[in-house]
């Protein structure tokens, strides 16, 4: 009896670590809606340091989202990965996916005001420096983490994976704060040349400190392991890339390295 009680408990526990870094289920609100988050960070760690927003890909907050904040807390950040659908939904198929995040995009106030609710937690964790604050985010969420940067969020780097571009409020002339990273498959079908076109001359003219990188041969969702699986099962061009995604992995941690040191 005693086993199995001590059993229930440990199942019961709301953290969960990997090494050094813990992991714990967060839930915050936005007006009436409910979010469901993951808050990774190195607990070992006494100094405050900087917060890293997740945005997750179409198919919802998942597994995928919290192994990149896990990854982060591991380079010595606190990371939030985030909930833009609310109550922590997720889609299994790609129709459910595309209305999920077609519902969040139709109304960018308050995808906004999702994204900040976020932003407001990392920044009240005890781990964190209030002002070092950056977003990454994966296809959705990396054309999501573009939008908060055009709005002029107070952000200090912005990585978008495998993101839509297109955009129907384009960058102001400095209302840009963060530094726009873009890293993108040169064989995503989903990302046409005329909108890389459009993307870069909008980031030129309005001054942004900006890079974009298109990787040879890689698809849709080049970071994601998981790719090919819901490629083949739904003949999407979905693929993961080893060599796109470790590269423009290296390219984020030396950019965040560069603003906030060691």
């Amino acid at each position: 009896m005693n086993r199995l009680l001590m059993i229930f408990f440990m199942c019961c526990l709301p953290l969960i670590t990997h090494g050094a870094v813990t992991g714990e289920p967060v839930v915050y609100r936005q007006g009436e809606t409910q979010m469901k988050g993951y808050l990774a960070y190195d607990d070992a760690v006494q100094d405050k340091r900087p917060g890293i927003l997740v945005v997750h890909e179409w198919w919802g907050h998942n597994d995928y989202a919290r192994s990149r904040a896990e990854q982060l807390a591991g380079m010595g950040f606190t990371a939030l990965a985030v909930d833009m659908y609310g109550d922590g939904k997720q889609a299994d198929h790609p129709k459910d996916a595309g209305r999920f995040a077609g519902e969040v995009k139709k109304n960018m106030d308050s995808a906004a005001a999702r994204f900040e609710a976020a932003m407001k937690l990392l920044q009240s964790h005890k781990t964190v420096v209030q002002d070092e604050i950056s977003a990454i985010g994966y296809c959705f969420g990396g054309g999501i983490v573009l939008e908060m940067a055009r709005r002029g969020l107070d952000l200090d780097l912005v990585g978008s994976f495998h993101g839509s571009l297109p955009t129907s409020s384009p960058a102001a002339k400095g209302v840009v704060k963060a530094e726009v990273l873009v890293f993108n498959g040169a064989d995503d079908p989903f990302v046409k040349a005329e909108h890389i076109e459009a993307f870069m001359s909008e980031m030129d003219q309005a001054e942004v400190k900006y890079s974009f990188t298109n990787y040879p041969g890689a698809k849709h969702s080049f970071t994601n392991p998981g790719a090919d699986k819901f490629g083949e099962a739904f003949e999407l061009p979905l693929q993961y890339n080893r060599a796109a995604d470790e590269q423009s992995w290296d390219v984020l941690s030396k950019a965040l390295k560069a603003i906030y040191g060691e």
